[in-house]
């Protein structure tokens, strides 16, 4: 069953959840993982794709963004997509910047899903959290 790990984030800042995302992928890399971003938007997967050239000075993840012509996954550990599962990929790792549970969640060994500290934000991340609670999934809540 897919485990779940809420990141409740106490700075009121897209910035600090794309970076905490940046993060989050560079660990599971680093142990050789799959991973899915899955932004809310486009222009929030761009933004990120832009981000993980810059985020961390010395470290590089080989990352593309998900699109219609290019979904298999071939080589890239790290996806960016907003709404879109990958077709092909023994994805391990899913990365939720969205404010909704992605129909595909359960394909992936474990989701992260990342809370900003902005009342939407929160309101949106309880409901995620009730939706996964009242389906039986183990829950883990991380305060950052």
């Amino acid at each position: 069953m897919t485990r779940i790990d809420f990141y409740i984030l106490d700075r009121p800042t897209t910035e600090a959840r794309l970076n905490l995302a940046c993060r989050l992928a560079e660990k599971a890399v680093h142990q050789t993982l799959e991973v899915l971003i899955n932004t809310q938007s486009q222009a929030d997967s761009t933004r990120l794709n832009d981000l993980l050239w810059t985020f961390s000075q010395g470290s590089f993840l080989p990352h593309r963004l998900l699109s219609n012509n290019s979904d298999s996954g071939d080589s890239e550990p790290v996806l960016i997509g907003s709404g879109r599962e990958p077709v092909a990929g023994g994805w391990d790792l899913l990365i939720n910047l969205a404010l909704e549970v992605p129909e595909f969640f359960s394909r992936f060994s474990r989701v992260a899903e990342l809370v900003g500290a902005e009342e939407r934000d929160k309101a949106a991340g309880r409901e995620r959290f009730r939706y996964y609670r009242d389906r039986g999934y183990e829950l883990r809540t991380h305060h950052i």
